[in-house]
Parts: C-alpha cells; structure tokens; sequence
C-alpha cells in the first residue's frame, strides 16, 4: 500500500507537468492560426479584412464560474430606432441584375426576367427604405417574388414580413431557421413573417432567366444559407457569392443553436471547408457582403462610381473570397485550439 501511494505521489507531478505541456502546445497551436489569419488578412485596399480578423481572432478566455450564461438577446429589438444617417446606404447598381438597395445590414436585389429577388430583407425599420432604394433604382418594389433570408437575425429578415404582407413576396429559409425564428423569445410576433417556403441543401431557385443555388451551411446558425448568383456586365458573366453569416455562437436570439462553443466552431469549420470547394467549382469571383461594417462596402461603391471604361470591375475578386475563407478558417481553428488548452 505504502509503495502505491508513494508512486501515486511521484505520478501526480508528472501528469500535472504533462497536462501544462499540452496546454503551451495548444496555445502555441492557436497562435500560429492566428498569425495565418492575421497574414490572410492584411492587404492594402478596397479587400482589407482586418475587421474579419479583429472579430473572430479575438483570444479566448474561460468563463468565470458561475450559472451557465443566458442566451444574448434578439440584437436590441426593443431599442429606439436609430438615426437614419446611422444606417442609411445609398443604393447602386453594381452588375447589370444586381443591387444594392438600401441599409448597412446589405439587402441585395437580383433582376431577373419575371421579378426581382432579395437576398435579405434589413430591419424593420428600413423596409420603406429598401422600397424607396428600389425605386431609385428604377425597380418596382410590387416585383419582389422572393426573399432569401440567409440568418434568421432579425437584422436581415426584419423587413420581410412588410414585403410578405404589402406585396405577396415570398420568404425563403431553411427548416432549422425557420425554427429559430418561431422560438425567439424577444422578436414580436409583428416582425416575424409567416412560415413559407424552406430551402433544403443545393436547391436551386429559378425566376426568370436567372437560377440561383443555395446551400445551408450551418455555423452562424442551425440553417445558415449561402446562396451562388449568376451575374452580368454586359457581355461579361460572373458568379457571387453570399455567405449567411460571419461568426458563430452556441446561443442567441434567446434561442439554443448548438449545445457548446465547440459544437458550433466544429459546425462552422466544416461550412467553411465546404465553401471553399463550392466556390472553386462554380468559379465564384464576387463576395457579396452581408454588413457594411466589416467589407469595407462602401469604399468598394464609390470606387465603382469612380471607374472609367477599361478599369477592371472593384467587385470581381477571387483571391479576396478565398483569403476570407482563410480568414474565417483559421480563427475557427485557433479559437478551438484556446478551448483545448484551458
């Protein structure tokens, strides 16, 4: 008894120093991600994705101990309306079918032969900005026949329950989001659109001469959707992409998404390592943003308002989708890594 004791003893030291060696590898681990993200990141211009890097890289720490922490709310639904100039965008035609039409929470508008179709809907509060940018535009806002909702945040589907109910569009998200939807607590029951149609994985969505093709790609949600869009410039074709969402979170809009932080980053590493493939495939050379905040989106309209004949378009950037996938990646794989070790 005494000689297992004493070996007891001498082993607790060791495993001890063996469980703080593996912790300085993990650490070593995410820092060396970090620094790949941070070099993906970093690149003069209009496709800087400093802001990308800054979010998701920022080092994780645990948790005090105490009760499990609530759920986030439904990003301040119940707060004032901010000022317009906090979130108005001048709408612009950036592609022969494609628009910008309205607020910082980006609502695109795809033309198509038979209507219009929307990827997001922006806030409430913003929904007759979104149609007053489509009139500018000179689109009638009574040809929106769909609006993909790409995250069930109330920021980007907001307005789409005005559009279901002023102009009989019809509103798509996947079933998981659809579900999110109807479980968020401190949404009201005004904003959130009726249940409509449900995307499922590689479905393709034709109006027109136009076909898009949408992916769910959880990470940021349950059912985050990332949608490929046929693009022209005169006789010049183009695909973009729209990726759903940027971050991730196990918990939010009061609702569970994934039973742990690492559930969620494991989910959403797989979307990104997914992305990559489809993006080479179908020959993706447009990032469309879903935030002025972080892609520096504004800069990019006014360099287009600045081309002149001959310049190559600001928009039509492979290299920038593929560095962002990087981006993302990496700091997904480094803030597992700051989990693993403490």
């Amino acid at each position: 008894m005494r000689r297992y004791l004493i070996c007891l003893f001498c082993c607790i030291p060791l495993l001890a120093g063996w469980i703080a060696i593996e912790a300085i590898g993990q650490d070593s681990q995410a820092q060396a991600h970090v620094e790949a993200a941070r070099a993906a990141a970093s690149e003069p211009g209009l496709y800087d994705l400093t802001p990308t890097f800054e979010l998701l890289c920022e080092e994780w720490e645990p948790p005090e101990p105490g009760p499990p922490r609530a759920a986030r709310p439904a990003n301040s639904v119940a707060q004032p309306v901010p000022e317009r100039s906090e979130w108005y965008v001048e709408p612009v035609k950036v592609f022969d079918n494609l628009f910008n039409v309205g607020t910082s929470f980006y609502v695109w508008a795809i033309t198509t032969s038979e209507g219009i179709i929307l990827l997001n809907s922006g806030r409430d509060y913003a929904a007759e900005a979104v149609v007053e940018g489509l009139e500018k535009m000179g689109l009638d806002p009574a040809n929106v026949k769909y609006i993909i909702i790409h995250t069930p945040d109330v920021r980007h589907y907001g307005a789409a329950k005005f559009f279901q109910d002023r102009y009989g569009s019809q509103i798509m998200l996947s079933e998981a989001d659809w579900n999110v939807v109807e479980a968020t607590p401190e949404v009201p029951e005004r904003l959130k659109p009726r249940k409509d149609l449900v995307v499922t994985d590689g479905q393709t969505l034709t109006l027109g001469d136009t076909t898009l093709t949408l992916y769910v790609t959880p990470g940021n949600s349950p059912g985050t959707l990332s949608t490929l869009v046929p693009l022209r410039e005169g006789s010049q074709q183009h695909v973009g992409v729209l990726i759903g969402g940027r971050d991730w979170d196990s918990v939010e809009q009061g609702v569970v998404y994934f039973s742990s932080d690492e559930e969620a980053l494991r989910t959403y590493r797989g979307s990104v390592n997914r992305l990559r493939d489809i993006r080479a495939q179908a020959n993706v050379d447009v990032f469309l943003s879903v935030r002025s905040l972080y892609d520096q989106e504004a800069e990019k309209a006014r360099a287009l308002g600045l081309r002149r004949p001959g310049d190559p378009h600001p928009y039509v950037n492979t290299n920038a989708i593929d560095r962002y996938l990087t981006v993302v990646g990496e700091c997904l794989d480094a803030q597992l890594a700051w989990r693993a070790a403490r």
